[in-house]
């Protein structure tokens, strides 16, 4: 296990499943665990009924973002799009939680994290911050 500390933390990443609705963070898990990683690769996972359910430990480096895992925390909302009032709810605060906590981290989009295709979480990151946090 690689540690995180806080004063390595520099992005706050968002992601989605890009999973069937129902999905939770067992079944995240066992998906991560059938990627070779050490199970779940996020740090909390937010259900499509706004229920925050924490993954990985924020001291423990995540698997979410090839590249910047070392100096990021991610959280990943379920589902694909139309994400629902409770999830970017619980999403607002969490961000508000972890920016008081990581008062220099950035926050971004997975695709806004690094070069990709991908374009997880399928929403403007950054302009949805703006509108509000």
């Amino acid at each position: 296990m690689k540690v995180l500390t806080p004063e390595k933390i520099k992005y706050l990443i968002v992601h989605c499943s890009d999973t069937p609705d129902n999905y939770n963070e067992l079944d995240i898990h066992k998906m991560h665990l059938q990627f070779g990683w050490d199970g779940i690769g996020y740090h909390k996972i937010i259900l499509r009924n706004g229920k925050l359910i924490s993954g990985r430990p924020e001291y423990w480096v995540g698997a979410h973002v090839k590249g910047i895992n070392e100096k990021s925390l991610g959280v990943c909302l379920i589902g694909k799009n139309n994400f629902s009032k409770y999830q970017f709810e619980t999403l607002k605060k969490l961000l508000t939680l972890w920016k008081k906590k990581y008062p220099s981290a950035e926050i971004l989009g997975h695709y806004q994290s690094i070069k990709t295709e991908k374009t997880c979480p399928n929403f403007d990151v950054k302009k949805w911050c703006i509108e509000n946090l």
